[in-house]
């Protein structure tokens, strides 16, 4: 007997004026920082009187401008690294290793960067709110990590007011920002949060760097723990960041509408072998197709067969192009393991709905043979 797929809340979808007023912030902060001439040549090096390349030095003024924060400080390992380099310079540095965070699955890497910062996790169901202000009221954590993607399918609170029930309680806030930039109306910092972290690299920049955004301190003391020449972002990785950025909020816009309508087609029955849908944000925002057969291991590889992605790469770096086609993430099927067999994720990246769709009904197919 096959599965049932969980209601689920998507969070709110950047709109296409939205996606044009981030991008003129990110223009008119670029022209605010990169005068004569600066934004066609890039340094590298730990400059004098900078301690990191003046492009880098830059790219972090237009990057905290744009999101309306303190400072920005560009780090090495994406994603991962951002946040690590984020709980480095804030909890850690204080010896709070006690953090308030979500009763769910953590995503892979943030489980490993718990465990090797030897946190002490206290967890409460974020969709509980009387729960999650006993936590607030009485928990001795002095900060709450938030993971503003949803960690299981069926999550419903909305990450901007556990924000604000964390900061009006005088917590500091870590907002793992990854999978919302551009794509929702705003990020942790524009909500109140402390500090946000997430990969550029999601955002079609440069393979390795993220950046972490927010209180002015806390983004000092990430940026002073990365001074070593060797480990920092160097002028031409923030510069072919800063540049790829730019675009990246129209085309999420495009995405968002391509998610939405394939939804919609799923649910109309123009792909036969799809039995239920849901539009979720299982990292990226995407669709759940539920399938009427066991077979969700095969369609990757039958998808592929047809154009799309075998496989992702940054879950939404440069290198995708074509619709992926996968299972789900790890932490949704931490929480519902029973989906593995009959359910997929299905991506349109650059695509539209109805390539993505011709794939996938061709993919099905294949099963048929």
């Amino acid at each position: 007997m096959s599965p049932s797929l969980p209601a689920t809340t998507p969070l709110p979808i950047a709109t296409a004026d939205d996606a044009l007023a981030a991008q003129q912030r990110l223009v008119g902060a670029i022209a605010t920082h990169f005068t004569d001439g600066a934004l066609f040549r890039a340094d590298v090096g730990v400059v004098p009187g900078l301690g990191r390349p003046d492009t880098t030095a830059r790219a972090e003024a237009v990057l905290a401008e744009a999101f309306g924060a303190d400072d920005a400080c560009l780090v090495q390992g994406a994603g991962t690294g951002a946040i690590r380099a984020a709980l480095s310079a804030g909890p850690w540095s204080q010896g709070e290793r006690r953090i308030i965070a979500h009763d769910a699955p953590d995503y892979s890497t943030t489980a490993t960067t718990f465990r090797d910062g030897l946190a002490d996790v206290a967890r409460v169901d974020f969709d509980d709110n009387t729960a999650l202000d006993a936590a607030l009221a009485g928990d001795p954590a002095r900060w709450v990590y938030v993971q503003h993607s949803r960690q299981r399918l069926a999550d419903r609170h909305q990450p901007a007011d556990v924000i604000a029930r964390a900061a009006a309680s005088g917590r500091g806030v870590v907002v793992d920002d990854n999978y919302a930039v551009f794509r929702t109306p705003g990020i942790g910092v524009q909500h109140g949060a402390t500090v946000s972290a997430f990969s550029l690299f999601k955002l079609h920049g440069p393979e390795g760097v993220g950046v972490v955004v927010g209180d002015g301190e806390l983004v000092g003391r990430a940026r002073a723990a990365n001074y070593s020449g060797g480990g920092q972002v160097q002028g031409g990785q923030a510069l072919a960041a800063l540049q790829a950025l730019v675009m990246v909020p129209l085309n999420w816009a495009a995405q968002s509408r391509a998610v939405t309508e394939l939804a919609g087609r799923l649910a109309d029955g123009d792909v036969p072998g799809v039995v239920d849908v849901r539009l979720a944000n299982a990292q990226d925002l995407c669709v759940i197709a539920l399938l009427d057969r066991p077979v969700a291991a095969n369609v990757p590889a039958w998808a592929a067969r047809h154009g799309a992605a075998p496989f992702p790469v940054g879950s939404n770096s440069r290198h995708e192009i074509t619709p992926l086609v996968y299972r789900l993430s790890s932490s949704a099927l931490a929480a519902q393991p029973e989906l593995a067999d009959w359910a997929v994720r299905v991506n349109p990246m650059r695509a539209g709905a109805e390539l993505t769709a011709r794939i996938l009904r061709s993919a099905l197919a294949e099963g048929d043979r």
